[in-house]
């Protein structure tokens, strides 16, 4: 069990800070997280599986672990980061929404992953330029912008994981700028339930879901379900869309 279990974010980073200048008053400072915790992170995180034994100190003294539940927002558009979420369970979506109310999924991230926008926000001292939400229920390790500023510039191991990361984050987006720009909606819809139904069929997902995912508007995402429900590719109920020819829909995606 997590000792912040329970908290809001920015709760847990304001307990956090109190707890760490209380504790500069004291000649020896006691580990956030004991060797028990550090290796069950290090399991979701193998980096810390490469480290010496003074930055395994390091971290367990400059970490601290977060319950974060789904629905809740890690960071708004304009916030000023003070930590990054480093996930050990569940998943985070970070979306982008136009003045118009659009919105467009950037990327998801989970187990063993952060993001890059957080990450980019804390090492150019920038406030961050999206919107992070909880997803599935998370359980994170955090640590604190200066920290990570700090091991970026002193650490070859954890800069490289910074690296790897952002490369790796970079190439998706750069991904979803091409589908946006250069393919048609109709294919990416066909594209995206095919994704969907790899793990669930029928699909809990809603019109409005759909068009939030692609950065489209529900309406248009209406109208073209409707169009694959008349080829006999989909059924479409209430919150649901269950795909009964993949074939169909296959072909659909690379028209």
């Amino acid at each position: 069990m997590s000792l912040f279990s329970g908290l809001s974010l920015w709760q847990i980073i304001v307990l956090y800070k109190v707890n760490t200048t209380s504790s500069e008053k004291q000649s020896e400072k006691k580990p956030v997280i004991d060797i028990s915790q550090f290796n069950r992170i290090a399991k979701s995180l193998p980096i810390l599986q490469q480290v010496d034994d003074s930055f395994a100190r390091e971290f367990q003294q400059a970490a601290f672990f977060a319950r974060i539940p789904a629905g809740r927002d890690v960071f708004l558009e304009g916030d000023h980061v003070e930590a990054i979420a480093l996930l050990i369970s569940g998943v985070v979506r970070v979306y982008k929404i136009g003045e118009t109310g659009r919105e467009i999924t950037l990327y998801r991230f989970g187990n063993g992953s952060s993001c890059i926008l957080t990450a980019n926000a804390i090492l150019s001292q920038k406030t961050f330029p999206a919107i992070a939400t909880v997803e599935q229920d998370a359980e994170a390790v955090m640590i604190p912008a200066d920290i990570f500023r700090d091991w970026v510039r002193r650490s070859d191991a954890w800069r490289e994981f910074v690296f790897e990361l952002l490369s790796e984050r970079l190439s998706t987006v750069m991904a979803i700028v091409d589908e946006v720009a250069f393919r048609r909606m109709d294919r990416r819809v066909a594209s995206l339930l095919l994704s969907r139904a790899k793990t669930q069929n029928p699909l809990r997902i809603t019109h409005q879901e759909i068009a939030a995912e692609l950065g489209s508007s529900r309406e248009v995402i209406s109208r073209l379900l409707e169009d694959l429900v008349s080829e006999g590719s989909i059924r479409s109920g209430r919150g649901t869309v269950e795909i009964l020819d993949f074939e169909v829909l296959e072909s659909r995606s690379l028209m």
